[in-house]
């Protein structure tokens, strides 16, 4: 045998074997990115991305459910709800003023 036979034979060997590596890392569930990190995405990762996607899924629900309470509270500007609201909104603005004027009084 000659001893570029050997080289070819023994590079042949070196890159079949880093062909099957990877496919059994593929067939794992792992796989490399370009700059060469080994990231997980076998059967073990997707039940916590199920269980991350229904709890997220549910928070979704709730901020929606939040939103359409927030609407209503904003448009309706004529119950009685929305005049108790501005009446005490009034009556802080007139306390901060108040208080305001007082402490200028103090300072001058």
């Amino acid at each position: 045998m000659s001893w570029p036979l050997a080289v070819v034979l023994i590079v042949m060997m070196i890159v079949i074997g880093k062909v099957m590596a990877a496919k059994y890392r593929a067939q794992g569930g792992i796989i490399t990115d370009r700059k060469g990190n080994q990231h997980w995405i076998g059967p073990g990762a997707g039940s916590i991305d199920t269980e991350d996607r229904v709890q997220t899924q549910r928070e979704v629900e709730e901020l929606r459910e939040r939103i359409k309470t927030l609407e209503k509270i904003a448009t309706d500007g004529h119950s009685l709800d929305a005049v108790e609201t501005r009446r005490i909104s009034a009556e802080i603005e007139a306390l901060r003023d108040r208080k305001d004027e007082l402490d200028d009084q103090h300072k001058g």
